[in-house]
Formats: C-alpha cells, structure tokens, sequence
C-alpha cells in the first residue's frame, strides 16, 4: 500500500530549482552575514542543482559565484583585522 504519489521527473526539476534559488539567496545573504557558513551551503545548493539539471542554471551559476564571493570577503577582512570574524 503506497501513501504518496511516485516521484516523476517534474519533482526533481522543480527541487533542483528551488535549491538553485536558494544558493542564490543565501550566497546574497552571506554577503553581509554569516559569510564563512552560508558561502559554502550556497556553491554545494548551487552544484547539486547543476548537477540535477536545474532550468534555472543563471540563478545556480549566480549562486555559485555569490558563494565564491562569500568566501573571498571573508579572506580580505580576515587579513584587514587578523581575525576569522569581521564586524562593521
């Protein structure tokens, strides 16, 4: 006796562009905060949703380059003040 319908393919289109979505939003908001944790969440949504075939493969690639961006503030305020965290 099976509960749920089976998966089809439109399921896993449609979850691999909402995590190509999410790597966007969360690479946008690593900008600001909590950058050392959501930049490398936002590039494995980003290549997970890549890898999965996304139709949305602008928002996975922004992503990715948001992650990558994260990460690479990060670095600049961890040799402007010598510490792993940064503060305004």
């Amino acid at each position: 006796m099976q509960l749920t319908a089976p998966a089809t393919r439109r399921t896993g289109i449609r979850d691999a562009d909402g995590m190509a979505v999410a790597s966007f939003v969360l690479g946008l908001i690593g900008l600001l905060v909590f950058n050392v944790f959501l930049g490398p969440v936002a590039i494995a949504l980003a290549a997970v949703a890549l890898w999965r075939d996304t139709t949305r493969r602008g928002r996975a690639y922004l992503g990715m380059g948001l992650g990558v961006a994260d990460l690479l503030v990060l670095v600049a305020f961890m040799q402007a003040d010598s510490t792993v965290s940064w503060s305004f």
